[in-house]
């Protein structure tokens, strides 16, 4: 399955990877994106393995780190990449973004 990004995911991850070498360290930075890497080709592999969101029932979460996971949907040839949240972000706020950008 192909895996796509909505323009919010990729905006996200972007701003993630920034902070993530700002903040802390390249290496920091290149440890996300090789686990972001692993955990999409268990995606690829399995796209229904992982859990119904809490947020929207037609989308599923798949965790990154103990701190991020991103919200997805599975269409018939492609695995869509709806968001990337924040896992100790409010349910709300998650909602308010996902309706703002997707209806």
């Amino acid at each position: 399955m192909n895996i796509r990004l909505s323009t919010l995911a990729a905006y996200k991850t972007n701003l993630l990877l920034d902070f993530l070498e700002e903040k802390w360290s390249l290496k920091t930075k290149e440890k996300f994106i090789q686990k972001f890497t692993e955990r999409l080709k268990a995606l690829e592999s399995n796209p229904e393995g992982f859990p119904k969101s809490e947020v929207r029932p037609e989308l599923r979460k798949l965790i990154i780190t103990k701190q991020t996971s991103i919200l997805y949907k599975i269409a018939e040839d492609s695995i869509f990449i709806v968001t990337l949240i924040d896992n100790r972000q409010d349910p709300d706020s998650i909602e308010k973004e996902i309706k703002k950008h997707f209806g």
